[in-house]
């Protein structure tokens, strides 16, 4: 896939690096990334993936933006209260890389939905669609970056139960949704913590689709905010687990 001298000049920066090369941008540009939720998550994510010239974007979200969003979902602001999210950013990721492909999914994703993305990317909120995507990226054989982030925490894992044998998927790492799960809207989150899973979660896609470096395949990034500090942990597939230990 040529590149236009536009799109050289856009990702100069990136053909410099010996892990990505023009190489790595043509991956980028013939690449296709399903986001289900343009929040916090979803949203940064995309914005950092349509920069580094992936080439289709699909975005799922049902919601509109809400002025309680703007505390960390940067890719709004006060005029977009009241519009539905995947048409702001759409309009967001054409202005600032009009050579990607942005599909709009106004609706939420359930699993009778196909999605188009070679790799899939949780930016959701709830355990129900979190459980939906690890069966369908199993099942389909392609990657499931995901992201979550509460208080002053968050975590970023690359399950690849469908890709690899003996990866661990998402249901290995979370059996069944806890009985108290804490939601943002009860307990509150701190902006810039998920600024920085989702700049990891595009971080992860963007090594998956280059085949740069080591992508958080049976790892779990764990971010303390409050500290500081941030640690990986091992995951190991769980041989009783529904999903992918048949």
């Amino acid at each position: 896939m040529a590149l236009t001298p536009e799109q050289l000049e856009r990702q100069s920066r990136h053909i410099l690096l010996k892990e990505i090369g023009g190489p790595g941008v043509q991956k980028l540009a013939a690449a296709r990334v399903s986001i289900v939720g343009a929040g916090a998550l979803g949203g940064p994510c995309a914005m950092y993936l349509a920069a580094a010239g992936v080439g289709e974007i699909e975005l799922w979200d049902a919601d509109t933006v809400d002025r309680s969003n703007l505390q960390r979902q940067v890719q709004f602001t006060e005029a977009d209260t009241g519009h539905l999210k995947v048409d702001r950013l759409a309009e967001r990721l054409n202005a600032s890389a009009p050579d990607c492909r942005i599909i709009r999914q106004a609706r939420r994703w359930s699993e009778a939905d196909a999605l188009s993305g070679d790799v899939l990317i949780d930016g959701t909120d709830n355990f129900e669609t979190r459980f939906a995507l690890n069966r369908v990226a199993h099942a389909s054989g392609r990657p499931l970056v995901s992201g979550a982030a509460t208080r002053w925490s968050g975590q970023v894992s690359v399950f690849a139960s469908g890709v690899e044998t003996g990866q661990p998927c998402y249901q290995c790492f979370v059996p069944e949704a806890p009985p108290m799960a804490e939601a943002c809207e009860d307990v509150g989150v701190v902006g810039p913590v998920t600024g920085i899973v989702a700049s990891h979660m595009a971080l992860e896609a963007m090594k998956i689709i280059t085949g740069a470096g080591r992508p958080l395949m049976g790892q779990v990034l764990i971010l303390d905010g409050l500290s500081g500090v941030s640690r990986a942990v091992k995951l190991r597939q769980d041989t009783d687990c529904p999903v992918c230990s048949a």
